[in-house]
């Protein structure tokens, strides 16, 4: 069984990171790049996948660490 997927997301002039369906942030970086490194370690624990967030609030890439139900053929 699989966690809760992460999400690396802009908070004013931070960044942060949230599990799905979270309410409160788990913890906020002064850079992105923090972030990033802190929800990939909480990921690859729960086996789950990670969201991040770009600068213009869309969803720009994803990283799955977990069992993906829909790998790519090939």
């Amino acid at each position: 069984m699989s966690g809760k997927n992460q999400y690396v997301v802009k908070n004013g002039d931070r960044w942060s990171v949230r599990g799905e369906g979270n309410e409160r942030l788990t913890k906020s970086f002064d850079t992105q790049r923090e972030a990033i490194g802190y929800g990939r370690d909480i990921a690859r624990n729960q086996n789950a996948e990670l969201r991040i967030q770009g600068e213009n609030g869309q969803f720009r890439e994803a990283w799955s660490y977990g069992n993906d139900p829909h790998p790519p053929k090939g």
